[in-house]
């Protein structure tokens, strides 16, 4: 992936992750806030997110946040990839629109530490995720 500038607009962002093909093709997010060391991403719960009893696929859940932390983690930094995520899930979504912002803890020359918040748009948490990066430096 290239490097995304801590200046780039929301669009050039936008346009980048477009690439990520499973998260905007297949489960549908969109990167609506873009920024060093922050993002949000949300998607419409569609059936095809559903699980056999009806709520929102975890997968589903992993992937929106997976796209925030993907986001927040590269702009503004050389190319990062994560080394390590943990998900808990809270609740089952009550909305029709799941919500992922995520943030930095500690970003550092080499590692970073990211939390990332899984809410619907009615304020429900969903799950809450931590995931670690690793900057590549070449």
């Amino acid at each position: 992936m290239a490097l995304i500038g801590e200046d780039a607009s929301l669009e050039e962002v936008q346009r980048v992750f477009r690439n990520d093909r499973f998260a905007t093709d297949a489960c549908g997010c969109r990167v609506v806030e873009a920024s060093r060391g922050h993002a949000v991403c949300e998607f419409d719960i569609t059936p095809g997110h559903r699980n056999e009893k009806g709520g929102v696929m975890g997968g589903a859940i992993f992937t929106v946040a997976g796209l925030a932390f993907a986001v927040a983690s590269n702009v503004g930094e050389p190319v990062t990839v994560s080394v390590s995520s943990s998900i808990e899930f809270m609740s089952a979504a009550k909305g029709e629109r799941l919500i992922a912002t995520a943030d930095v803890d500690k970003n550092g020359r080499t590692l970073g530490f990211y939390n990332c918040l899984v809410t619907d748009e009615l304020g429900t948490p969903v799950a809450r995720v931590t995931q670690t990066a690793m900057h590549l430096r070449q």
